[in-house]
């Protein structure tokens, strides 16, 4: 999804981050497909997720994630000893689904557009190294809730149960940590279903540079 800002808000934002070109390019992309919906009589509304509120959030959400998942897996299985532990393999696991959780938004989401993967951008933030996918086209409330929520649940929450129903203290906290980095998609979502709307016609669409976007109605 995406946010229109004006003049005055861009350059607030060039003073706080400075845009790649990946950045630039989908935001004059954005301008445009949003100029366009304007004349067409829709309106936007600004959902996206404050990247410090998230993280926050997503530090509160670690502890909680511990304490259910190895409580529930010392309940099932009596035990929560990790045996032997290769801390260098995880660490490059735990690298590798962080891309692969990008992956996912973008699979998912490019199979509600119209042109599949051609509307689909993968990039990395440099100032952070934190990866990125961006869906470039407008979308229904439930595919774009699908494609946001799906990382969570097949790197999230089906690691956590199949550790806890298998034993496997590893993959179990491998699921939590993967769970705990999908916490700024959980307040996206978040913002998506606290949003009432009343008119026939509405549209999501990404933010070409920040967490979560806008919603277009009419």
């Amino acid at each position: 999804m995406f946010v229109f800002m004006g003049d005055t808000h861009m350059k607030k934002e060039k003073k706080e981050r400075t845009l790649s070109e990946a950045e630039q390019r989908r935001l004059e992309r954005f301008k445009k497909t949003a100029a366009e919906m304007e004349q067409q009589g829709y309106t936007r509304h600004d959902l996206t997720v404050d990247i410090g509120k998230a993280n926050v959030f997503a530090i509160l959400l670690l502890l909680p994630l511990f304490v259910i998942g190895y409580g529930l897996l010392f309940l099932v299985n009596h035990n929560i000893s990790f045996g032997r532990f290769n801390a260098f393999l995880f660490l490059a696991v735990f690298i590798v689904l962080i891309a692969v959780h990008e992956l996912i938004h973008g699979i998912c989401w490019s199979f509600s557009t119209p042109h599949h993967f051609q509307d689909i951008e993968f990039g990395i933030m440099k100032s952070s190294l934190t990866p990125y996918c961006a869906c470039l086209v407008p979308l229904k409330k439930g595919h774009y809730i699908f494609g946001t929520v799906m990382p969570l649940i097949i790197l999230g929450i089906l690691p956590m149960v199949y550790g806890i129903a298998f034993g496997r203290p590893g993959i179990l906290f491998l699921g939590i940590l993967m769970a705990d980095a999908a916490a700024g998609d959980i307040l996206i979502i978040r913002k998506l279903l606290k949003h009432k709307s009343s008119a026939k016609e509405i549209v999501y669409m990404d933010h070409p540079t920040e967490a979560g976007g806008v919603v277009f109605e009419r």
